[in-house]
Parts: structure tokens; sequence; C-alpha cells
């Protein structure tokens, strides 16, 4: 990489460091900070135990994941070698801007190592895709619990304007790409086919899709996990419906974090959570609170990545 490429690369995670450090200021500045720190008291440290269970069982459903999602390709990886690239790539993307730079570095990786580049790359964007398609139905459902329990409805009551330009957007959106499409050329038209045909192999073709469901729903439930754990460590849930409340309401959280715009979706995540609480009827401080410990639990949990960086030093 040329040193002008370096400095790009470094100026911009300055800049998403900078945007994080800039949310979570001005979140600071909206919420009782007093009231936010009597919260996160309310954390025991011991939940870091099993949250760090937690987080190596989600490394090794997301590695198993990969793992075949690349043999549904024509790659292999072993087992061991998929789990420490996991928790490489984990590490990577909760200190670095933009949360897949640690994916990018795993398909490069083993591209090299299998001789496949474009193979490996494509396996690892189908497997983060079978995940979000599976966090996109959870909230789909999250919203709709929080649509029973009246959380949404009067927040809405006067967006209906809003909401008729909806489908002249969407009809804009669709125009618009299909007319980007009749002007890409014959290599890039190439290289779309040939994605086309690894999602088909490695996603929707049988037996791919239930297992790729059922495996992405069991890391989505384990990211839920986390927040549940700290709600019940925190003596925030006492019934089924809060529970259910609650975690409908983080589902919009990790929704948020997909958002490529801060570290490891700090301050946006915050943010979010101090929108949406209230309109549940609950402090804004115990939904930043709950973002926080999640986002400390979640590197706590990726720091195993730093051995497998060491290890590669070494070698």
């Amino acid at each position: 990489m040329s040193a002008t490429a370096k400095t790009g690369v470094w100026g911009t995670a300055a800049w998403r460091w900078l945007a994080s450090a800039i949310l979570l200021g001005a979140l600071f500045l909206l919420v009782d900070t007093t009231a936010l720190w009597r919260e996160l008291q309310r954390i025991p440290l011991w939940v870091v135990l099993p949250a760090v269970v937690l987080s190596a069982v989600q490394v090794v459903l997301s590695s198993w994941r990969w793992r075949y999602t690349g043999k549904r390709l024509g790659l292999s990886i072993g087992v061991g070698d998929a789990v420490q690239e996991y928790y490489l790539a984990t590490f990577i993307n909760q200190v670095l801007p933009g949360g897949v730079l640690g994916d990018v570095n795993r398909a490069f990786r083993h591209g090299v190592k299998a001789g496949k580049r474009q193979k490996a790359a494509h396996a690892v964007v189908i497997e983060r895709l079978s995940g979000q398609l599976v966090l996109a139905l959870v909230v789909g459902l999250g919203l709709i619990v929080l649509w029973q329990a009246n959380v949404f409805k009067p927040s809405l009551a006067g967006s209906s304007a809003a909401i008729g330009w909806l489908p002249m957007v969407l009809l804009l959106a669709v125009a618009g790409g299909l007319l980007l499409l009749r002007f890409y050329n014959a290599r890039f038209k190439a290289y779309l086919l040939a994605l086309r045909d690894d999602v088909h192999q490695a996603l929707f073709r049988w037996p791919a899709l239930p297992l790729q469901l059922m495996s992405s729903l069991l890391v989505v439930a384990s990211y839920l996990a986390v927040f549940l754990l700290l709600a019940v460590a925190a003596d925030y849930v006492n019934t089924a419906a809060a529970a259910a409340v609650l975690l409908a309401l983080c589902t919009v959280l990790l929704l948020s974090m997909i958002v490529p715009l801060t570290v490891a979706g700090w301050g946006i995540r915050e943010g979010a959570a101090a929108l949406l609480w209230p309109l549940a009827g609950l402090p804004a401080e115990q939904g930043v609170a709950l973002s926080v410990g999640y986002g400390a639990l979640m590197f706590i949990g990726s720091c195993p990545g730093v051995l497998v960086l060491f290890k590669g030093r070494r070698g």
C-alpha cells in the first residue's frame, strides 16, 4: 500500500473515531449524566464472565456459518483456523471504524491461502448477508412487539404524510437502479453474474437456506442474550412482557450498529437508545447504560483476537 493510500485509510479512521467521540459527547450533554452513572453502577461486574462465554458462542456459530458457506463454494478451512480468523476479524471490527475491515482482512487471508480470492470474498459477503437478512426479520418482529405495546403509535400519529411519500421514494430508487444497470460494462456484468451464482449456491439452494437462517438466528439470539443478561443483572426486567419490550428495543439498537459511520457502533447505538427508551416510557439513561454495557462486553469478548494478531506477527 502506498504512503498516500495509507494516509487516506488512517485519515478516514481518525474521522470515524472522532465521529464516535462527538456523538457520545453530544449524548452526554443531552442526558442526565448523574442518572446515567447510577444506571451504569447497577450493572455488576460478574456479567463479564457469562458475556465472554456468549461471545465465544457467537464466534463459534459464526465461524461454522462461514465454513459452511465456503464449503458450498468449493472452499475449505479448518475448524480451529476458522475460529481464530473470526476472533481476529471481530477484534478488528471493534477497534477500527466501519465494522467491516475485519471481514475484509478475513476474506483476504483466506483467499491468499486458498488461492481463490474472489470465492473467498464471496463466502464472507454471503455469510454476512445471511446474518443481515435474519437481523432484518428479527427487527421486523421487534417492531411488531413495540407496536402492540403502543410504543410507536403516539409518535407516528402525525407522520402519515411522510409515510405517504415512501412508495414514491422507493419507485424512484428502483427506477434509478434500473437506469444505472443499463450502463454498466461487460466486465462488471460478468462479476455480478458470478456473484449471483455464488449467492444462489451458498444461500438459497437447498438445503443451504434453512441452515443459514438457523445459524444466523442463533447468532442474533446470542447478541440479544447479552442485552438480556445486562437487563436482568441490573434488575431492569421483572416480567415477561417487560423483557419482550426491552428485547424488541434492543433489536433496533443492533440495526443501528450497521451504519458504518463510527467505530463498532459507538455513539450511534447510544443515541438510538436515548431516543427509543423514552418512547417506551423508560428512562433514556437506562437505555444508554445498557448500550454502553453491551459495547464494553462486546469489546472484552473480542479480545482473544489480540492473541491471534500476535500469533500472526510472530509467524
